[in-house]
């Protein structure tokens, strides 16, 4: 059944179950199985080969949004600059567009949207398309109505411009929510707009749950709806997919932005149009590949990862973290592969413990799994710096020539 349920996700989302774990599938079955009052494992199969209404419930219950605005504020402030000074090149009646997806509960377009107007670009000038896979997170952007949650930014100026406090919430302004377009959408499926269309994309963390084939395949699509000058901006775990397949990043810190492949080409030429193409630089000095008792030498200490925040308020979570560390030492990877699992059904997901899964997985010489974990840590946290050096580590090791590139 589980194989099953993994399979149709990859099918109809391109998810990697690996990227998330078979827990958090499972608790999203069981919930379905509950909900529509299935008979079983079985019977809830049979429901859900059969009902299109119930395989977009089973995709928005596994699809978990995680956001907030202004997430990764550089990225904006990049985007606002570059927006401001490509608007004033467009010809008469020509709007930037942009795109974000997928756009999850609006914060990300509705950021694009605040960073472009306090630019002083336009509300004429420009229009932003949101796509996203659950209409459920749609309903919730188009209200526009926002907890505490969704302000995790330390500048939050933008609210007292912007949004109005209420009972349920702040409610955005209606000028700002008018310039963005929300969309039901897959980027596997149909293509959302013409190609070459958008001069911005979002895209971030979206790769990260797809196999090595699956990002390849939304990469290439990503880039067709890419206007030839245009910016793409990733997720931090996404970036070294992105270089690796000829994306040249604009070097900007902590912006993730990169430029199309024919700007990129325009950009080299004009610099360098005599010299040969550059030779990557190779990956900082990565740690020595670490394992577990029984299959390499024993795990180093100074390679666990540092142990959630939830170990400080919760014992329960210190104990299981700490049954974790026990097990893997030991190589007893199976036990402590259970105790991650039921570390993220119990407690949610946390980077530290895909951290675990992914060095647990690399000590078994799984490197797709290994490194979609890792990407899932970096994704909730970017700067962690285990995740980071046991990635890196893995891509010299596995594919050394060419400092980490596509496999």
């Amino acid at each position: 059944m589980s194989a099953r349920i993994e399979q149709f996700l990859k099918d109809r989302i391109g998810l990697d179950a690996a990227s998330i774990g078979p827990s958090v599938i499972g608790a999203a079955v069981r919930q379905r199985i509950t909900a529509t009052g299935s008979d079983g494992a079985a019977g809830y199969w049979d429901r859900l080969s059969t009902s299109t209404t119930e395989q977009q419930a089973l995709i928005e219950a596994v699809v978990v949004p995680e956001t907030w605005f202004f997430r990764y504020p550089e990225s904006f402030q990049l985007l606002a600059r570059l927006a401001l000074s490509r608007a004033a090149t467009l010809t008469a009646g020509r709007k930037l567009r942009l795109l974000s997806l997928p756009c999850s509960t609006g914060e990300e377009p509705y950021s694009m949207a605040m960073a472009l107007l306090d630019a002083g670009v336009p509300a004429t000038s420009f229009e932003i398309d949101a796509l996203d896979i659950s209409a459920r997170v749609l309903e919730v952007a188009q209200k526009g109505v926002f907890r505490a949650n969704s302000f995790r930014a330390d500048d939050l100026t933008f609210r007292a411009r912007y949004f109005t406090g209420g009972e349920d919430g702040f409610l955005l302004n209606s000028a700002v929510r008018a310039q963005v377009r929300f969309r039901t959408a897959n980027l596997l499926e149909a293509a959302p707009a013409a190609d070459h269309s958008y001069d911005f994309i979002f895209c971030r963390n979206l790769l990260i749950y797809f196999d090595l084939e699956t990002q390849l395949a939304a990469l290439a699509r990503l880039e067709r709806l890419l206007h030839p000058q245009g910016i793409l901006f990733a997720g931090p775990a996404e970036a070294s997919l992105l270089t690796g397949n000829g994306l040249k990043p604009l070097g900007e810190p902590r912006t993730f932005a990169f430029a199309a492949r024919e700007a990129s080409n325009e950009m080299a030429t004009r610099r360098e149009p005599k010299a040969p193409p550059p030779v990557r630089s190779p990956l900082p000095a990565a740690p020595a590949r670490t394992a577990f008792a029984g299959v390499k030498p024993a795990f180093a200490q100074a390679a666990r990862p540092a142990q959630p925040k939830a170990e400080a308020s919760d014992p329960a979570a210190a104990e299981m973290l700490q049954a974790i560390s026990r097990h893997a030492d030991r190589g007893e990877r199976d036990a402590a592969l259970a105790l991650c699992e039921g570390y993220l059904q119990k407690f949610g997901p946390a980077a530290d413990i895909f951290c675990w899964l992914g060095l647990l997985n690399d000590a078994a010489g799984q490197v797709r799994a290994a490194e979609g974990y890792y990407r899932k840590a970096l994704y909730l946290e970017p700067q962690h710096a285990e995740a980071k050096a046991h990635m890196a580590a893995l891509r010299a090791f596995h594919n050394p020539a060419s400092g980490g590139g596509r496999r």
